[in-house]
Formats: structure tokens, C-alpha cells, sequence
């Protein structure tokens, strides 16, 4: 790493899988807990000797071979680490001393410092005790997909065959010549990868994705007794509900179910696409609808939930993640959750190839209502997008539920304009204030008034959980729009300039 490359590394501050330490003679206990927590999580690099605002304080040249070997140490040392996790060492000379880097892979073990699991979320190292957390870590950890699961005593009655019937007519529909269309019932399963072979135990039959794209509802229950998708309305009863469904059928009919309710509670305006006519309503539904299904962790009991209130539209599933943070078309790199359920609903017309989902709901939401979506991916995906009456008329007007006056959906013409390139929003879009302007902006007008805002006034300010207050106030720093000053408990924000 070159000092220009290390400015840049700190210019950026800590997050997933930076972290700045002061450091003296040795490195303290809060080093070996950010080393645990990045082996665990996704890796990263430590930089000893940078203070918490990315301000260079150096290492004591004479030391650096002490503290290298100190640390060496501790890692190897089975009364401290369960399992050594890897550490490699980089001296980086500047103008304002040196600082120590210390690179830290993710390891193929749950590591543990002094008894304790540590994972890294945001940009804190978190203690993890709950037995559901690390067992996530663990499968984060697999090669196996949970979806390949095999279940031998799972027979044909087991399955819903006029499920396949009607996957066999949606098959049909989009390629009369598809191969799987001359194969009978059992053929057809195995061409689609839902009858296989544990190669290590040689266990046949069934698998978990099978079940749970045409399983009976019984038998769903008896391998997967926490699946359901809870599919809520709050625009009036913002305590309650105005109106809610629980899905625990197969995906194939799930999808059917959760589709309709999204569709008849959401407005849908008129808009050009060049010169055809679009719903932007149904493209966004089918994309958060088809991911929530598609890319669930299903052996995690976290309940999938689609709730549309005045905020717009947000959906939350399980997920195994190697990446933590917020989503954009910059950063994205689209991996496979469940390939063999993703291919089956690609061949029933349900689903695109992998990582169009983001660009389309980038693309197809500035034409919707104007804003890009929020996206944040983690041991749980959420996905969050504005409806036009979030930003025209208010849920107050929402008159009963599913029916929105027409003039609702109406967005500027300019706004329905965006290149053919997915993903690309015209200028005039981005002036429109999305969720994430109006947040920052709250914080700036907070800032004007009190000089300096900490985490926890930003979570009852913005009315967010305490990680997305972080996110919020990090990404802030990255825009130069606010500076972080202080450590640890002591961390707050202040406005630049």
C-alpha cells in the first residue's frame, strides 16, 4: 500500500472492514476483538497507529517489531483465540509517521477472543451471544446451500403435482420447446435440480428446495415450522393494521399471493417509458416480491415480512451475506443465495438473471415516484422504496385501502424519462428529495441548532434503529456534509464548514 493509497483508506473512515486503532508499546484487548470480528464477518484491515478521525499519530518505529510479534502471539495462543485466524503485517511509511496495517482474511472457522464471539456490524465489533446469530455465522461460513439439503423420506405425495401442472403451463407460456416440457413428473424434478445426491453421505431424495417450491403446506410445517411471509398494511391503523396476509404456502403459490396484495394496495400512475406504456408498479412488486422468495435463507427462523405504510413500500428477509452495507449499482456484486431456486423461477418467467433485480428497481422506482431505492444488504435484506402518495398527497389521503385517486400515481413527465441504460436516472430525478436527502437534511438542521449530534440523538431524531442511525451519519462523513470527532462512547458529529 502506497501512502496515497493509505490516505484514501483513511479518508473514507471505519466501516465494515476498516478500523483505525491507536497504538503504543502493544496493542490493546479492543485490537484482537476487531481482528476476531473481521475473520468472522466479511475481513478487513486494522490501521494501528490512526486515531478514530482517520488523523495519523504513527507507530514507534523501535516497536513495530515488538507489537508484530505480540500480536502473532496472542492470535496463535489457544487461551485467547480458539482457532488462529490470519494476519498479515504492512509497514506504511508517511510525512506524519508510520502506520502499522494489518490485513485479516475471513477464516473458514467461527472464531472466538477470550470465550467470546464477536461479529463485525457496521463499524463496531459486536458481541454476539444469541444461539440464531452465530448459528447465521456459521452458514455464512458453508459452502453447502441449505437449499440442497437432502430430505430421503420425502416422497412424490409429499409434493403439490398441480403446483407443477400450472409450472408446467407458465413454462409452456414463455417456450413451447423447452426440454423439461417432454419429461415426465420425476424426470422433470431431477432436470431441475430438486432430486439429488449428497456426495459425502451418500444420502438421495429430495431437497429443501423442493419442498419448498411444491411442497403441501404439511410438509413445509414439518421441515420449516418458522416459514411464513407476514404481508401488512398501515396507512390508517398505523397501531394495528388496515390489512394483512400470512403466507405459508410454497413459493410457487406464494408468489401468486403476495403479488396480488402488493398490486391492490399500491397505486398505479400512468407512465411512459419512451413511447409504451409501463407499469412500474407491477415491475417493482414482481422484483421485491421474486427476491424476498428467491434469495431467503429458508434454515433461518427470521419471519419475512412486506409491509406498505406511509413511508412506501419495505421488505425484510434472511439472508446469508458475505457483505454488509448499504446496496447501489456502484458497489454491487450479485452471488447467488439459492441457485437452484433462482433457476426454477427464471424458467417459469418469474424472475430475471442474476443482478438485474437491483438494476431494475434502481431504474423502474425514478420512474415510480421519483426516488432510488434503499437497499441493505446483511444477515437480514431490506428493501425500501417511496410510493407516489409519500410524496404527493400524504397516506391521510388515502382514502380506503387499495383505492388512491388517480391523480396519485401522476408523476412528472421528465421523471419518466431515463435512458435505456438500466439503472440510469437523469439529473432531474435525483432533484427530487428522496427518503435518505430528507434524513441528512433533519440532521443538518439539528446541527444548526445544538453545534454536534451523537448516534442516539440521530436514532430518536430520524426515528431509526440505532445501526441505521450510524449508516446515516457515516455516510454523511463520506460526503464531507459532517466531520466525526471523539472515540468509542465519547463519538459525535459536527457540521463541516
Amino acid at each position: 500500500m502506497t501512502p496515497q493509497e493509505l490516505y484514501a483508506a483513511l479518508s473514507r473512515g471505519e466501516d465494515i472492514s476498516t478500523e483505525f486503532k491507536r497504538c503504543g508499546s502493544r496493542p490493546e484487548r479492543d485490537t484482537f476483538e476487531t481482528i476476531c470480528s473481521f475473520a468472522n464477518r466479511q475481513g478487513g484491515s486494522v490501521f494501528l497507529g490512526v486515531d478514530d478521525n482517520g488523523s495519523i499519530l504513527g507507530v514507534d518505529a523501535g516497536q513495530i517489531r515488538e507489537i508484530e510479534r505480540n500480536i502473532a502471539n496472542v492470535i496463535s495462543n489457544p487461551n485467547t483465540f480458539n482457532a488462529t485466524p490470519s494476519v498479515e503485517f504492512e509497514r506504511v511509511e508517511t510525512e506524519q509517521g508510520i502506520v502499522l496495517r494489518l490485513w485479516i482474511p475471513i477464516g473458514p472457522s467461527i472464531y472466538r477472543f477470550k470465550g467470546e464471539v464477536f461479529d463485525r456490524r457496521g463499524d463496531a465489533d459486536v458481541r454476539v451471544r444469541d444461539d440464531s446469530q452465530i448459528m447465521m455465522m456459521y452458514m455464512r461460513k458453508q459452502n453447502m446451500y441449505s437449499e440442497r439439503r437432502i430430505y430421503p423420506y420425502i416422497g412424490m405425495d409429499d409434493l403439490r403435482l398441480d403446483t407443477l401442472h400450472l409450472v408446467r403451463d407458465l413454462i409452456e407460456a414463455r417456450n413451447s420447446d423447452h426440454p423439461w416440457l417432454r419429461l415426465n413428473d420425476e424426470e422433470f424434478l431431477r432436470s431441475a435440480k430438486l432430486y439429488g445426491k449428497d456426495r459425502s453421505t451418500g444420502a438421495e431424495g429430495f431437497t429443501l428446495a423442493a419442498a419448498m417450491l411444491l411442497g403441501t403446506d404439511e410438509l413445509i410445517s414439518d421441515i420449516c415450522p418458522a416459514y411464513k411471509t407476514d404481508a401488512i398494511v398501515r396507512l390508517r391503523d398505523t397501531d394495528r393494521y388496515d390489512d394483512r396476509l400470512i403466507v405459508k404456502t410454497n413459493l410457487v403459490e406464494a408468489y401468486d399471493m403476495l403479488m396480488k396484495f402488493a398490486k391492490q394496495h399500491l397505486p398505479d400512475p400512468f407512465i411512459l417509458e419512451g413511447d409504451v406504456t409501463v407499469s412500474a408498479r407491477d415491475i417493482i412488486c414482481r422484483e421485491l416480491v421474486s427476491n424476498m422468495l428467491i434469495h431467503r435463507e429458508y434454515a433461518n427462523p427470521f419471519i419475512a415480512k412486506l409491509i406498505i405504510d406511509k413511508n412506501g413500500i419495505r421488505t425484510e428477509n434472511a439472508s446469508r451475506a458475505m457483505f454488509e452495507g448499504e446496496v447501489t449499482l456502484s458497489n454491487f456484486e450479485p452471488t447467488p443465495k439459492n441457485p437452484t431456486i433462482a433457476d426454477f423461477f427464471h424458467q417459469i418467467g418469474r424472475a430475471d438473471e442474476l443482478g438485474s433485480g437491483t438494476r431494475k428497481l434502481t431504474k423502474y422506482s425514478a420512474l415510480y415516484s421519483g426516488a432510488v431505492p434503499y437497499l441493505h444488504e446483511g444477515d437480514v435484506f431490506v428493501a425500501q422504496l417511496q410510493v407516489p402518495w409519500n410524496t404527493q398527497i400524504g397516506a391521510e389521503s388515502y382514502d380506503s385501502v387499495g383505492k388512491v385517486p388517480d391523480s396519485v400515481g401522476r408523476v412528472p413527465d421528465s421523471v419518466g424519462r431515463v435512458p435505456d441504460s438500466v439503472g440510469r436516472v437523469p439529473d432531474s430525478v435525483g432533484k427530487v428529495p428522496d427518503k435518505s436527502s430528507r434524513q441528512r437534511q433533519l440532521v443538518l438542521d439539528y446541527l444548526d441548532a445544538h453545534e454536534e449530534i451523537t448516534v442516539a440523538q440521530a436514532e430518536v431524531l430520524l426515528g431509526v434503529k440505532q445501526r441505521r442511525a450510524r449508516d446515516i451519519l457515516n455516510a454523511m462523513t463520506r460526503l464531507g456534509l459532517v466531520k466525526r470527532v471523539g472515540s468509542a462512547r465519547n463519538t459525535r458529529y459536527i457540521a463541516m464548514g
